[in-house]
């Protein structure tokens, strides 16, 4: 019979080395041994282990900190204690963590007032427990550049004091913290109270009172809201400020008081050093014998 059989094959098929050889290794490159893990591990996303912008350290960090139990202690003394590349490479780590979304650390009041630092460690960046499914693929949001952040203006010049003593700065930051009670737009936060302390303790070293400090710094402000009350507060400092007190002498000092004693002559009280004659009986000359 010269009919052709449809289900043979026209030729042998080559064999795929992929396929047909799995356990078949390569040339080159890393040979994986793995073991079937069933108790004490942990499963992280290759988009951290293989992150293409993180460095070794922050992706290693980023690693074992999803390993953790929630509760554990990730600060930086923490975290230097435990590995050994030191605080400043571990803090820089932090923040690639922090700048690539997978860890966010906000500020909050605990019921007794105090600030603490809440840490969370996101496994995948951009998606949070409460969002749709659509937020769980977003890429991770990134940082402005530093170029493109809003400088804030450079805060005037003040004057600096002859001698600056902790006393001294303590008594002008107390002074710029009252200001708001004569004007509560002259409100200043604490680095702007830390600008202006020298200019404050300048003035006081100059013989002024904390009143009259006051009142040149709150006297005839304008009628339109501060934008920046530390700027106009830092003119006024420099522009307004008094001259150095007049000289003065130092007071002479007391006279020295000797202790009262008998002259040896005539036994009238006198002060003398030492023992010996009064004026009278030094200026009579001496009867002859």
């Amino acid at each position: 019979m010269d009919s052709e059989n449809p289900s043979a094959p026209a030729r042998p098929q080559s064999r795929i080395p992929g396929k047909n050889h799995p356990r078949r290794r390569p040339h080159s490159g890393v040979v994986h041994d793995n073991v079937h893990h069933t108790s004490n591990f942990t499963v992280v996303g290759n988009h951290l282990a293989q992150h293409p912008e993180l460095s070794g350290l922050a992706i290693g960090l980023g690693l074992h900190i999803q390993s953790l139990p929630t509760g554990a202690p990730i600060d930086i003394k923490t975290l230097a204690s435990r590995f050994p590349e030191g605080a400043t490479r571990i803090s820089a780590a932090l923040r690639e963590l922090e700048a690539h979304g997978y860890l966010r650390r906000t500020r909050e009041r605990t019921p007794d007032g105090r600030i603490v630092t809440r840490t969370v460690s996101c496994n995948r960046p951009g998606h949070h427990r409460t969002a749709d499914a659509t937020a769980a693929h977003r890429p991770p949001a990134r940082r402005p550049a530093p170029a493109d952040r809003p400088r804030r203006k450079a805060l005037p010049a003040v004057p600096q004091p002859a001698y600056a003593s902790p006393a001294l700065l303590q008594t002008a930051i107390d002074l710029l913290a009252g200001l708001r009670r004569e004007d509560p737009r002259l409100l200043l936060s604490a680095s702007d109270a830390e600008h202006l302390a020298p200019g404050v303790a300048a003035w006081l070293e100059r013989d002024l009172t904390p009143t009259a400090v006051r009142h040149a710094l709150t006297s005839t402000l304008p009628d339109e809201p501060l934008h920046r009350p530390v700027a106009l507060l830092a003119h006024r400092l420099t522009a307004q400020l008094p001259p150095p007190p007049p000289f003065r002498a130092p007071a002479p000092p007391p006279a020295v008081r000797h202790p009262l004693r008998n002259c040896d002559g005539c036994d009238r009280g006198i002060r003398t050093a030492e023992p010996g004659l009064c004026r009278d009986c030094r200026s009579d000359p001496p009867e002859a014998a």
